[in-house]
């Protein structure tokens, strides 16, 4: 018998993670959210994981357009975070934001720490959420620290 949700989520929440939005584009629709799940899973080739909910709006989007660009956030984020993890506030994600297209036509957030642009190459069914993973077309990276997501907190790197 599986273990409960609640206490899978107490379980995870003792793990610390990096804070990283994903994006994705289908015709003039653009969208995101921030993920918890997201991971290397090849060096040769290069490919990243992400986990989507499938009842997020984000799911779909990369569902038709084939592609996302997963952002690695900086200290200094957190409010980025929030607002992009915020279904309340989904209307308000790209507004007024600036962006650029990247090599799969994915919207690149500026001011990330690190932004991985990818091409959908499998999608796995799994409970909630599907497993896409992506081909890494584009790679772009700045200086900085990351952003850390641990025990329901942002958190740090110590100095």
């Amino acid at each position: 018998m599986p273990v409960p949700v609640e206490r899978f989520r107490q379980a995870l929440s003792q793990w610390a993670s990096g804070v990283t939005i994903v994006t994705s584009r289908s015709g003039d629709v653009v969208h995101g959210m921030t993920v918890s799940a997201f991971t290397s899973v090849s060096l040769d080739p290069p490919l990243v994981l992400v986990c989507a909910d499938k009842a997020s709006n984000t799911h779909g989007v990369i569902a038709e357009s084939g592609s996302f660009a997963a952002h690695v956030l900086a200290q200094g984020q957190e409010d980025l975070s929030s607002l992009f993890a915020d279904k309340q506030r989904e209307a308000e994600r790209f507004a007024g934001r600036a962006w650029s297209e990247g090599a799969t036509g994915a919207p690149i957030l500026e001011d990330a720490l690190v932004v991985i642009d990818c091409k959908v190459v499998a999608a796995h069914d799994a409970g909630d959420h599907v497993i896409y993973v992506g081909s890494v077309e584009e790679a772009r990276f700045g200086a900085g620290e990351p952003l850390l997501h641990y025990h329901g907190r942002y958190r740090q790197l110590a100095k």
